[in-house]
């Protein structure tokens, strides 16, 4: 194994307007040839992440915060709708829509209602100058069960027809709800970037169903990307005690849970007996014992050219960041890095080619870049 060499570099000078202080630190040569850098610490249970046209960086905390993270300096965003941040609850992902450059707008989910009664909900916003203005809600999720403060899902993919889809979780004490389309329960929705539901979704004419479902028999869905050349849309989700999930989503599919499972419940107990039942879609990659996944992306690019074509996740209880390598399809190999850094909670790729990556416990961005 080689050698870790912890190298002195120059401070950022960080700043932050109506924000605690941003601390940077140096950077930790790795292996695999590149290195690793903490651009920002001292963040509050830091979720979801998105890119601007100008360099930005935006970033949510689930306290209820979204921060600004531009050439070292980090400032807080005005104008965030107020959220319930209560167990897995809170301010979660955050995407811009891929022509914002022309219209400014950026999609985020947030748990809303209130201590007693949560659901998940999208809002739509413009962005300018440190502003969120226009704000809407343009979905919320109808659940069989308000009350938990679990299993919330709530990742944003949108694709380059300006069609977003939101994974859902099942709220964990109402599982059997996934398999209900008559709530939103474990489901993955698609709509358009209005909130009006599109016409060709899979049960817009099913009596009962809910028109916004494009995939369901979801457990908690906390990574979602669509593929940089295929198109297609990639997901993961926890499983119970064992099980995590990596699907590509198919437009009507049936992904099996809670009758078709790879893991037990938290108790050992047995939730299904069957890992595939006929009707429903297998997934292409499982964990056992579960890495809690969460965030995902596809890197592609030739700036890090080892790891050009890779899909990137974090893992929260397996603290470490998941390299997998694809092959028409199929997981061919993974690699787990940074181990015990802390949760990573999302991953993506940034318009320079570096990859960026949150943790929580503690709160930090980091980016990887080459070590040359």
């Amino acid at each position: 194994m080689k050698n870790i060499w912890i190298l002195p570099i120059f401070l950022l000078a960080l700043s932050c307007e109506d924000k605690k202080s941003i601390n940077s630190s140096s950077k930790v040569f790795v292996e695999k040839d590149v290195a690793l850098e903490s651009l920002a610490d001292n963040l509050s249970n830091p979720w979801g992440m998105t890119f601007l046209s100008d360099g930005s960086l935006l970033i949510t905390e689930r306290s209820g915060d979204v921060l600004r993270y531009k050439n070292g300096k980090m400032y807080i965003v005005n104008g965030v709708p107020e959220v319930i941040s209560r167990g897995q609850g809170g301010l979660l992902d955050i995407v811009a829509h891929p022509n914002y450059k022309e219209n400014n707008l950026i999609f985020f989910t947030a748990s809303v209602g209130t201590k007693a009664s949560l659901s998940t909900a999208l809002f739509r916003a413009k962005f300018n100058n440190d502003q969120f203005q226009d704000v809407i809600k343009i979905f919320q999720a109808e659940d069989r069960n308000y009350s938990s403060d679990k299993h919330f899902g709530s990742r944003i993919a949108i694709d380059n027809k300006g069609f977003v889809f939101v994974g859902l979780g099942d709220r964990y004490n109402d599982r059997d709800y996934a398999q209900d389309l008559s709530y939103h329960n474990g489901k993955l929705i698609r709509i358009k970037d209005n909130g009006d539901i599109p016409e060709d979704n899979p049960f817009v004419l099913t009596p009962n169903a809910k028109p916004e479902i494009w995939s369901y028999g979801h457990r908690n869905i906390q990574g979602l990307a669509i593929h940089p050349t295929t198109g297609a849309l990639w997901s993961h989700e926890h499983g119970p005690k064992g099980g995590d999930e990596i699907n590509v989503i198919k437009k009507g599919a049936n992904y099996g849970w809670p009758l078709a499972t790879f893991g037990v419940d938290y108790d050992g107990s047995i939730i299904s007996n069957n890992t595939t039942i006929d009707g429903s879609e297998d997934p292409i990659h499982h964990w056992t014992p579960s890495i809690a996944p969460c965030g995902m992306n596809f890197y592609l690019s030739e700036v890090i050219p080892q790891w050009n074509g890779s899909l990137f996740l974090g893992a929260l209880a397996g603290k470490h960041l998941n390299r997998i390598t694809l092959e028409n399809n199929k997981v061919v190999n993974e690699e787990r890095l940074f181990e015990q850094m802390g949760r990573f909670r999302q991953v993506i790729q940034g318009p320079d080619g570096y990859i960026y990556f949150v943790t929580e416990n503690p709160g930090v961005l980091y980016r990887i870049l080459p070590s040359n």
